[in-house]
């Protein structure tokens, strides 16, 4: 049986071993295993080995820093999944200057490329639209991941048939509010709305239709979410903010939220918070910028009194 000492490794073998909780079959020895084979320390037992190489793949022949060839990875947010190729201008591989007859010859095959890129109506659609997810990701500031997830769901919204009949920009737009709800994230839609090219109505109703449709797992918009945005607009100190979210917490945990607009319920806290302070803000100043109207300020406000007066009532007795 081949046996080998552990410490007579070869040059290009990781000695760095990670201890197994298995026992040697032959000395009951304690096992390590390394990038390499997993044997038996006190014993030398080669139990297992692999002869997978995990060092890079190609072969260094010039100094250079960049040697591989590999592209790209591959990413949803193209229709080609980023497998497309783009011709040169004015410039070869070696970046010297192409003559004139050599620049027309790229100009007739670039706009044979444009003509065959895409294969059917369908991939044409499908381009637009991850385009304008794009677009409205980056105007938005949102990170690589929810842009990605985005152009996901506006895959499946098309696999599913479901922009005939729409606008591809509703959609698009519909798809990055969708997965900002489904990750919990704030998104006022009058904010997608400013960035999008479509109504409100039209991202609302894509929105309705893709969560109808594909079973999208949305999460209800808590109040709290919305103060940090609200308390900016607004310029607040630190104490009206920390009660304005301590305040809203405490409606989120009770049933005052339940059916209400959360956008209202944000308002009235930060309203409530700044009475408590002495910071002299207006009912129209707080709903303008939280996008609700006075009255609705006023009811949650009325409901907020109620029950931090009950909570006093009861802690008193």
């Amino acid at each position: 049986m081949a046996t080998r000492n552990i410490y007579e490794t070869a040059f290009d073998e990781d000695v760095q071993c990670e201890s197994s909780s298995n026992n040697c079959p032959e000395c009951n020895g304690h096992v390590a295993t390394n990038a390499v084979e997993t044997v038996c320390e006190d014993c030398g037992l080669v139990i297992a080995d692999q002869e997978i190489d995990h060092g890079p793949e190609w072969r260094s022949f010039e100094d250079g820093d960049n040697r591989e060839r590999t592209g790209a990875p591959l990413t949803a947010a193209r229709h080609d999944r980023g497998l497309s190729t783009e011709i040169g201008r004015r410039t070869d591989g070696k970046g010297r200057t192409l003559s004139g007859s050599k620049r027309r010859q790229l100009a007739r095959m670039r706009r044979e490329h444009s003509r065959s890129r895409f294969q059917s109506k369908a991939e044409r659609n499908l381009a637009h639209g991850l385009g304008e997810v794009r677009r409205v990701a980056s105007a938005l500031g949102l990170g690589g991941s929810v842009r990605d997830q985005a152009c996901q769901l506006f895959r499946s919204a098309q696999r599913e048939d479901l922009l005939l009949g729409r606008s591809i920009e509703a959609v698009a737009a519909a798809s990055v509010y969708g997965v900002c709800r489904c990750h919990g994230r704030p998104l006022a839609r009058d904010d997608l709305v400013d960035v999008a090219r479509v109504d409100h109505s039209g991202v609302t109703n894509a929105y309705k239709t893709l969560n109808r449709e594909l079973g999208l797992p949305t999460q209800p918009v808590a109040p709290q979410s919305l103060l940090p945005k609200l308390a900016s607009e607004l310029d607040v100190d630190t104490r009206v903010r920390r009660r304005a979210q301590r305040l809203a917490e405490r409606a989120h945990e009770t049933s005052i939220t339940n059916g209400y607009q959360p956008s209202g319920v944000a308002a009235a806290c930060l309203y409530l918070a700044s009475r408590e302070h002495g910071q002299s803000l207006t009912q129209t100043q707080v709903a303008a910028a939280a996008g609700t109207t006075p009255a609705t300020l006023r009811a949650r406000h009325a409901e907020l009194i109620e029950l931090i007066v009950g909570e006093v009532q009861v802690a008193s007795t």
